[in-house]
């Protein structure tokens, strides 16, 4: 080991060296997350450690603390508050140091780092890039914020970055390493890792899921004129507003609870006599009651109104749909076990 301590440790030494000085339950508890793979890896690097020295083995402990330390930070403030707290602790230098060595053990992507980057920022950035660029970074966030991003943008972009996104293959290395460049200069991010994530329907839809209601109808409507094709996959693969009449009782039942009778009313005034149907037959009968009088003598209402109802019952059916409260399906009965 003298021999290797002379020269910089590989990433998989230092790993290997984590894990002994965890002692074997520990070590043997995160080896239980490794595939075959990097375990056989890990496994050999370990084989081959002998007569550690002390500071070595010290000086790999402090970096890997270092490194949990940044990782931390990251994820609880955003990259600008990693480096504050880190130069606070270190120093302007070392906290630049700890900052690389992070990028570069954990291989944290741009659009990783991008979900800690303001929306409001990230909304600016994307209103003056290419819609292929601002489809790529919409493709690798998490539906939920690219479908805020999405609903501001302007309704000609709405259909052009989702368009690029639902027809996205493999995006070349060239265009992710321009795109770094981009971003590098413009939110300031240390970046690192594949960037390459594809988008898809799939990924449209889930993006719509959470978008507004405006900006579904915008971007669904014109995707149709584009390719009605591709519109249909992507709203086969959506749970729109009108799905509620597939759902089982039990379903419908534990969505109404969760909503006031007002939004009910705004929300049913533009559907189905089949939906309103369901949902009054899933209803107490002087609930029922109560919402078919308010449907009555609610008059003419903003179509705005009825798209914000219709989205805030869609947000809690996905919310009960996440804690698995209910199971989406379209049309289909799901068997029920009492």
């Amino acid at each position: 080991m003298s021999k290797q301590a002379a020269r910089p440790l590989k990433p998989i030494q230092k790993a290997a060296l984590i894990l002994i000085a965890m002692g074997v339950q520990n070590a043997a508890q995160v080896m239980k997350n490794m595939n075959d793979k990097e375990t056989e890896k890990i496994a050999i690097e370990i084989a081959k450690l002998r007569d550690v020295p002390a500071g070595t083995l010290g000086n790999v402990i402090e970096e890997f603390y270092q490194l949990m330390q940044a990782n931390e930070y990251i994820v609880q403030g955003g990259l600008d508050y990693a480096r504050r707290v880190l130069e606070s602790a270190y120093g302007h230098k070392k906290a630049e140091e700890i900052l690389k060595h992070a990028e570069a053990a954990t291989e944290v992507s741009a659009f990783y780092l991008l979900q800690t980057v303001d929306d409001k920022q990230l909304l600016n950035f994307l209103q003056n890039e290419h819609p292929q660029t601002a489809a790529l970074i919409l493709a690798n966030l998490k539906p939920g914020q690219a479908a805020t991003i999405l609903s501001e943008l302007p309704e000609e972009s709405q259909t052009e970055i989702a368009y690029r996104l639902a027809t996205m293959e493999k995006t070349s290395p060239e265009l992710i390493d321009d795109i770094e460049t981009v971003l590098r200069e413009q939110i300031g991010v240390v970046f690192g890792g594949d960037l390459s994530n594809t988008g898809g329907a799939e990924t449209v839809a889930q993006i719509l899921n959470s978008a507004s209601r405006a900006a579904e109808k915008n971007i669904l409507s014109h995707l149709r004129n584009l390719n009605a094709d591709l519109a249909e996959e992507i709203t086969s693969l959506m749970f729109l507003f009108e799905d509620i009449v597939g759902l089982t009782d039990n379903a419908i039942q534990r969505i109404v609870k969760e909503v006031d009778s007002k939004t009910l009313a705004y929300a049913l005034k533009a559907t189905s006599d089949e939906l309103k149907q369901k949902i009054f037959k899933n209803m107490s009968e002087r609930a029922s009651e109560m919402l078919q009088d308010e449907l009555q003598y609610l008059g003419p209402v903003r179509v705005r109104d009825v798209e914000a109802a219709q989205k805030q019952i869609l947000d809690v059916v996905h919310q009960l749909e996440e804690s698995g409260e209910i199971v989406l399906g379209r049309g289909e009965e799901e068997e029920i076990i009492e």
